[in-house]
């Protein structure tokens, strides 16, 4: 009797998987869950699971081919007006007054865009469910354990400030992460989980009350709902409301600073803060066409070049260090990205424009331009949303009444 043929077994894609396996899981689950205790977690750990992602792809070979890959991403337009902001970011170190620490950071920036592409390139053409749901899995444990250490504090974890804390990192990780996962889960029909996983984090966050990540995701929310009832209008308004803040900043506290001062008083702290960027627009109107230069808008404060109440928020720190060219060529590379994400596949739009509209909350409430965390958080969200984009294709399994027909038309 014939005996059933024996599947190869090639050690080789085996590890390849394995690896694979470990990767996602540190950049799903472990970086997370760490990224509540630890303030460089994300740092650390990220570009770890990265070169993981790497070595697989290039044991198996299943990443999708890089020249068409790398010609497709060199005709975006999203991707080369971004690269024209780091080329202008470069081009400023001519001018800044920090030569080395600018150097120090445009390099930090060229590292974690590099990271990013690495990833990009070796992400398999089609990922495992299995791989994926590790995903929804990772922010669940963060939630959890962010909401005991907001119940039962979080003396013993590393210190800083509110923002810059271990816990509010990690909880601005969360709220990021938090909309790939729900939009892996709706795309998978499971929305009851996505909606558990929302509140979720959403409980975390609240139980740890702080101002960014509550407000940056109630914005989230809000670009979620009404791009999944209006997904063309939901584009629309996160494309065009996130690149025409940028594109006008200047404009912002000559309009924001009135209405400011009616509401809190013309003593409130951000009314003053709106007031110092109001007089660096109208003292030096040049300097808005070149900036000057990379890394002033952090280290000029400690020398007088800015005000120490100045805002901190990207909108400032883009025309302040690089002026119209790099404010403008940043603001069109965000619409054309808002634009362009999650055309191929629609079931994640919304989670798109959700992650979207948060992070740029983020941004303009108070994070640094270029903090290295900061991109990292960038960085492994754009990530995790090609992941997702790669696993949508088989969104359905053939129903058992259409399977028996093929079954009795091929008996017949």
């Amino acid at each position: 009797m014939p005996r059933a043929p024996q599947p190869i077994v090639d050690p080789a894609l085996d590890a390849a998987a394995l690896l694979r396996r470990v990767g996602f899981f540190g950049l799903f689950v472990v970086v997370p869950v760490t990224a509540q205790v630890a303030r460089r977690a994300s740092v650390i750990i990220a570009p770890i699971a990265v070169v993981l992602l790497v070595i697989a792809s290039a044991i198996d070979g299943r990443q999708r081919a890089l020249r068409p890959a790398g010609t497709r991403l060199l005709r975006s337009a999203a991707f080369l007006a971004g690269m024209l902001v780091i080329l202008w970011s470069a081009l400023s170190l001519a001018w800044t007054p920090f030569l080395s620490a600018a150097a120090e950071r445009l390099a930090n920036l060229a590292a974690v865009i590099g990271l990013t592409l690495l990833g990009y390139f070796s992400l398999p053409d089609r990922m495992r469910s299995a791989n994926l749901y590790l995903l929804p899995l990772g922010v669940t444990a963060a939630a959890l354990v962010a909401i005991v250490l907001g119940l039962f504090g979080d003396s013993l974890i590393q210190g800083g400030s509110d923002d810059d804390s271990a816990l509010g990192r990690g909880l601005t990780l969360l709220a990021l992460l938090v909309w790939p996962a729900v939009a892996w889960l709706r795309s998978r029909r499971r929305d009851r989980e996505a909606l558990a996983v929302a509140l979720l984090v959403a409980g975390a966050l609240v139980a740890s009350p702080n101002v960014t990540q509550i407000v940056a995701l109630a914005v989230g929310a809000v670009a979620f709902a009404v791009t999944s009832f209006r997904p063309r209008l939901g584009t629309l308004l996160t494309a065009g409301v996130t690149a025409g803040l940028l594109a006008a900043a200047p404009l912002l506290p000559f309009v924001a600073r009135p209405i400011g001062s009616a509401l809190f008083g013309p003593l409130a702290p951000g009314v003053l803060s709106l007031k110092s960027w109001q007089k660096v627009v109208t003292t030096e109107p040049v300097r808005l066409i070149t900036g000057h230069g990379f890394e002033t808008a952090l280290r000029g404060r400690f020398v007088g070049l800015v005000p120490m109440n100045a805002p901190t928020t990207a909108l400032f720190e883009f025309w302040y260090e690089l002026g119209v060219v790099g404010a403008l060529a940043a603001a069109f590379a965000l619409y054309a990205s808002v634009r362009r994400a999650g055309r191929d596949v629609p079931v994640l739009v919304p989670g798109a424009m959700a992650a979207f509209a948060s992070a740029f909350t983020v941004a303009c409430i108070g994070v640094g331009l270029t903090v290295v965390w900061w991109l990292t958080a960038l960085a492994m969200t754009v990530l995790v949303f090609v992941a997702i984009e790669r696993g949508q294709f088989r969104t359905s399994r053939p129903k058992v009444s259409r399977l028996r027909r093929i079954h009795e038309g091929g008996a017949g």
